[in-house]
């Protein structure tokens, strides 16, 4: 009996010795693992309060209505209005505007795109056909020449050529003279891929750089002349009435637009049209009136012959 008793009791301490709960070194041994775990840091900066603001007693400002109570309730009085008053119609009231009014009020505030039809009846939506052929992709424009009284002469039309990284590119540069006759006469030079804006481009050049040349009443220089421009050399000299232009190639052709009937001219140097063409206007603007000069010294033109 007591034998059997001494059994049981082993096989109850044994179950209780595999149950049992962890030791305290255990759990010492984890809480001083998890201590040496370093907690995160946390900066100064989130824990740093701000001041709270300093108000200036200077700056504020207390309106004290004594007649005033705070409990009651304030109630608006407007002002009477006078006897002549007339309250302004509605919205509403008045008389309908029609579309004309519409339109010129957005004409005057947009422009005549945003009415379709301006006051002189031009409606922009709508483009003439011929003027939509002419001015369309692909369509060539033709300008009309500008009549200024200025004669238009093509000296030479050449073909250049500029080399780029991707090969060539292929243009035409003309060299025109523009004259009145009567004494004013320019010369331009311009390039273009066709000769036609070639052209147009060498005679707008060549009336910015008009000038003036000097000529007695026998359509002839007051006196010789000489200039060079570049390597081209050009001479100039008067010639007596029934002469004509005795002179070649681009000098002939700037005496001629300037309005010279009698002249003599010789290219001394290159045969550069362009060259000579300056060279030309170059030696012309050397020359002056016999008036000017007797001006210059304060003596009468008489004198001058002596």
């Amino acid at each position: 009996m007591a034998a059997a008793s001494a059994t049981a009791l082993s096989a109850a301490l044994s179950s209780l010795s595999l149950n049992r709960k962890p030791s305290l070194s255990s759990s010492h041994h984890r809480h001083s693992a998890a201590a040496k775990t370093p907690l995160p840091l946390i900066s100064n900066n989130s824990l740093r309060r701000l001041p709270p603001p300093k108000v200036n007693p200077a700056d504020l400002q207390t309106t004290i209505y004594p007649d005033d109570d705070p409990e009651g309730v304030s109630t608006f009085s407007p002002p009477e209005r006078p006897e002549d008053f007339i309250a302004p119609p509605s919205f509403d009231d008045g008389p309908m505007e029609s579309e004309e009014d519409i339109a010129r009020a957005y004409e005057e505030i947009y422009g005549p795109a945003y009415s379709g039809e301006t006051l002189l009846g031009n409606d922009v939506y709508v483009m003439d056909a011929k003027v939509k052929k002419a001015t369309g992709f692909g369509s060539k424009t033709k300008k009309e020449k500008v009549r200024d009284g200025f004669d238009e002469r093509v000296v030479q039309v050449r073909r250049v050529t500029k080399v780029v990284k991707g090969g060539k590119q292929m243009h035409f540069r003309a060299i025109v003279v523009v004259g009145d006759k009567q004494g004013n006469v320019g010369v331009g030079v311009g390039k273009a891929k066709e000769v036609v804006s070639a052209v147009q481009k060498s005679a707008l050049n060549a009336r910015r750089n008009i000038v003036s040349v000097p000529m007695t009443k026998y359509k002839t220089f007051p006196h010789r002349s000489e200039a060079d421009y570049g390597a081209a050399r050009v001479m100039l000299r008067p010639a007596s009435p029934g002469t004509g232009v005795i002179a070649g190639g681009s000098v002939r052709i700037v005496l001629e637009l300037a309005g010279v009937e009698n002249a003599l001219g010789k290219q001394l140097g290159s045969n550069n049209a362009l060259n000579n063409a300056r060279a030309t206007v170059v030696a012309v603007q050397k020359m002056r009136q016999f008036r000017e000069v007797a001006e210059e010294r304060g003596i009468p033109m008489e004198e001058l012959w002596k």
